[in-house]
């Protein structure tokens, strides 16, 4: 028996994993804490790292337009996702503070799983939305930043932008946790 047409097609992997993101990184968060072993020196050190991942990640916030514009401004004038370039710094931070090798091992595993696809199926819907995308991917690198801005770019930076997406909450996630990780070196020691 044929299946009726109107049916939507099978979820993709992107999809899956886009839905899936925030439960895994909750499920992630909860093993993180558990592998923890963290020292002053670490927690210190981490936290240095986790810095200018925030800073990024609260710029390209200021500059993008979802789905209104192709945003080649700013961060994005350097790379193509300076947001999740600034996780990836933010995890090297955690990934410091924790002094765990496994650790290390469940954010790449997560990011490779995850985030991969989820980057895949964002770069499917620019191209397909924003004509100019393709000449934008040619000169501006996937994650790892160029040396020089796409084009001549001026900031067109908006705190508005900021607080609208929501971008505070990865200070305030931030906080929080290394603040168990604090409370988990305190009841430790």
């Amino acid at each position: 028996m044929s299946q009726p047409e109107s049916q939507p097609a099978p979820a993709t992997w992107a999809r899956v994993a886009r839905r899936i993101r925030v439960p895994v990184s909750f499920l992630a968060a909860m093993a993180y804490v558990w592998l923890a072993h963290p020292s002053w020196p670490s927690l210190i050190i981490g936290t240095l790292v986790m810095i200018p991942g925030l800073a990024l990640r609260a710029f390209a916030s200021g500059h993008v337009q979802k789905d209104k514009q192709l945003t080649t401004t700013g961060p994005y004038a350097y790379t193509r996702n300076p947001l999740y370039l600034g996780s990836l710094i933010m995890a090297a931070g955690f990934a410091i503070a924790a002094r765990n090798w496994w650790i290390v091992a469940l954010m790449l595993l997560v990011f490779i799983l995850i985030y991969g696809p989820v980057i895949a199926g964002e770069e499917r819907f620019l191209r397909q939305t924003f004509p100019e995308y393709e000449d934008y991917v040619r000169s501006v690198p996937r994650i790892l930043p160029r040396l020089t801005a796409y084009r001549n770019q001026r900031n067109e930076y908006s705190s508005a932008r900021y607080w609208k997406h929501r971008e505070y909450q990865a200070s305030l996630g931030c906080l929080a946790m290394l603040a168990i990780l604090a409370a988990k070196l305190v009841i430790s020691s």
